[in-house]
């Protein structure tokens, strides 16, 4: 059992869908919970295991790590129970889910590990595997946590807003244009849309309230040769602004449950028809209606479009970077006189509750761009954490504290998301330490070039994970996330398809127009966490030097490659004093200046002279003491 939408499998989900959080009390991203007739299990992976532990029943649920040594897959878990039950009982094993929140994706490869199990069990007279195991997808029957979920919010039918084209950068029509053009390449007659922030792109269009923090509204989406269909709840589209912007565009909005009979009518109109789904983001139960004969199964066309931010995109980015900076000198210039000067404790509510309040000063700004992390201390261990007021876990800010601070705003024309780490009293030699190899990782990263191979694959972000780690790894250290995640433009915070990870899965080359984080961190549990974070956007450089006078012998081949560099978005200072500056090399150091001679420029006109704010930022911007 996930937490997710019908539609798109969502890394946040409406409260109606938050199941697996009603079950468990886990109401981590990332988790799949499984329950048999004696057990329940709960998997999830390393940015979790921390928070996991506290949230959930030991006596009840049985706490998978994902990734550690001798903790199975949730297929291979099942695959190995399949074979017991069959050599039991000669039956099939059946796992029920509900094809609506489990991807296409995660039902082929389930199937394909009993398939490969039943190879296990003897079988006479040259007989064929047998089948072990059966995915039953619970049809016509109400989904079974929802039968036990007194007070199940409402589904969500907030109207969509229209996005305009001065933000968005393209037309609708242009977005569908350029997807025809992909279909008749493909063969395909249907492309179908399950994302939730592919929709919203692919429209123009956002919503505010169907998904905390993310941009976007619960719907469906086709295009075919000759029509474009938005599937979703009336009210959404109820604004005049909103629906008269659909007409213009050509599209059709036809009622959300209509997307199924939709489909299957498409293909029986023609056998020739293929219909083009990513499974990866698509659910069980709309993938399942297509035969694998009529079945394109590839990376959906908006994915790619999206990740490339176009002119307008990236420069509402860039806005939305530097207000978000002003925002935060306000908020630190705060919170440091609240602990420095005034002697208070200020608790991690208030802290998320202030620094959203100075946000929403700013102008277009919607709501946060994810549920802000104010851990303190040991809090700052739990990677997303999240402040309530009256929990067990609230901690007080003081000056014998350290605070990791992650947080982002959701603005009319970008998003953001900073980490930046504080201790407004004296921190330990074994804090600065470690802070100053978590921001050497981070300056690696930010500094590096790379190449993009005309004829070959472009570079994918695992290569570059290592730079984050390298100074942490002289030390013993390591962190258990991903570095870096890509960003929407006034989207979703965390989006594809790219990623920095020392993970290999994600093959995805980076590409000029990307917007990426860049966040190393360590995890000290029950004592403290860092992490530095920036957003950065991927843009062309100069390639090789003209070598013609070289020697052939020192010759490279330059004309098959260019290569590819960081922009530098966020725009908040770093914390000067808790660098150890004897680590740090006159590189690393000159570029601790040239951020902070950036950030005050692009900050500074938005600020009042005079003010706390201002005064923050001029001393923090102030170029670093050296040895």
């Amino acid at each position: 059992m996930h937490n997710q939408n019908h539609s798109d499998l969502s890394e946040y989900v409406p409260a109606a869908y938050m199941r697996r959080g009603f079950l468990t009390d886990f109401h981590g991203s990332a988790g799949t919970a499984l329950i048999t007739k004696d057990k329940a299990y709960l998997w999830t992976d390393s940015r979790y295991y921390n928070e996991a532990s506290l949230r959930l029943d030991a006596s009840q649920w049985d706490l998978m790590k994902q990734g550690m040594k001798d903790v199975p897959s949730i297929n291979k878990f099942l695959s190995d129970a399949a074979k017991s039950h069959y050599r039991e009982t000669s039956k099939p094993l059946k796992v029920g889910i509900d094809a609506f929140v489990h991807s296409a994706t995660f039902a082929k490869e389930l199937t394909e590990a009993f398939d490969s199990a039943a190879k296990d069990i003897e079988v006479t007279n040259g007989d064929a595997s047998p089948t072990i195991g059966e995915i039953d997808t619970l049809d016509g029957q109400q989904n079974m946590v929802d039968s036990i979920w007194e007070g199940r919010p409402e589904l969500p039918k907030n109207p969509f807003r229209v996005h305009p084209l001065e933000y968005a950068g393209a037309s609708v029509t242009d977005k569908v244009a350029k997807i025809r053009l992909q279909m008749k390449e493909k063969k395909a007659t249907l492309t179908v849309f399950s994302a939730l922030d592919d929709i919203a792109y692919l429209f123009n269009v956002r919503c505010m309230g169907d998904v905390e923090t993310c941009p976007v509204g619960i719907a469906y989406a086709t295009i075919s040769n000759d029509e474009v269909t938005l599937y979703c709840d009336p009210e959404k589209v109820a604004p005049e602004a909103v629906s008269e912007h659909l007409k213009e565009s050509g599209v059709t909005v036809k009622p959300y449950d209509s997307i199924v009979p939709d489909v299957k009518a498409h293909l029986a109109s023609d056998a020739k028809n293929k219909v083009w789904i990513d499974s990866a983001r698509s659910n069980y139960a709309l993938s399942r209606v297509v035969p694998k004969a009529s079945l394109v199964d590839a990376q959906n066309p908006v994915t790619p479009m999206k990740a490339c931010k176009n002119i307008a995109e990236m420069e509402g980015m860039r806005r939305a970077h530097i207000v978000d900076g002003a925002a935060m000198a306000h908020f630190i210039a705060w919170l440091e006189n609240a602990i420095v000067s005034e002697g208070r404790s200020v608790s991690e509510v208030e802290i998320d509750e202030v620094l959203t309040g100075f946000r929403a000063k700013q102008p277009g700004f919607n709501e946060c761009s994810f549920p802000t992390i104010a851990g303190v201390g040991p809090n700052g261990a739990i990677v997303h954490y999240r402040a309530a007021e009256g929990s067990e876990l609230l901690k007080y800010l003081d000056k014998t504290s350290p605070i990791l601070i992650d947080s982002g705003g959701q603005y009319d024309y970008g998003t953001t998301d900073v980490t930046r780490t504080w201790h407004f009293g004296e921190a330990s030699d074994e804090f600065r330490d470690v802070y100053t190899r978590v921001l050497k990782g981070n300056i690696g990263v930010d500094t590096m070039v790379f190449p993009v191979w005309i004829s070959l694959e472009d570079t994918p972000g695992f290569v570059l994970d290592v730079l984050a780690r390298k100074s942490l790894w002289e030390a013993g250290l390591d962190y258990g996330h991903g570095t870096g995640h890509g960003v929407g433009a006034a989207l979703n915070v965390h989006e594809g398809p790219h990623s920095i990870s020392p993970r290999f899965g994600n093959k995805e080359g980076l590409k000029a127009g990307m917007v990426t984080s860049n966040e190393p961190g360590f995890y000290d549990d029950g004592n403290f966490g860092i992490r530095i974070e920036n957003l950065l956007e991927i843009v062309d450089t100069v390639s090789s030097k003209d070598e013609s006078d070289e020697p052939p012998s020192k010759k490279r081949r330059t004309d098959s490659k260019r290569f590819l560099k960081f922009g530098k978005l966020t725009m908040i200072p770093i914390q000067k004093n808790l660098i150890d500056v004897s680590l740090m090399t006159k590189a690393e150091l000159d570029w601790l200046d040239d951020y902070h001679e950036e950030v005050l420029a692009k900050v500074r006109p938005l600020l009042e002279e005079g003010t706390p704010a201002m005064d923050w930022l001029v001393k923090s911007c102030e170029k670093i003491e050296r040895l």
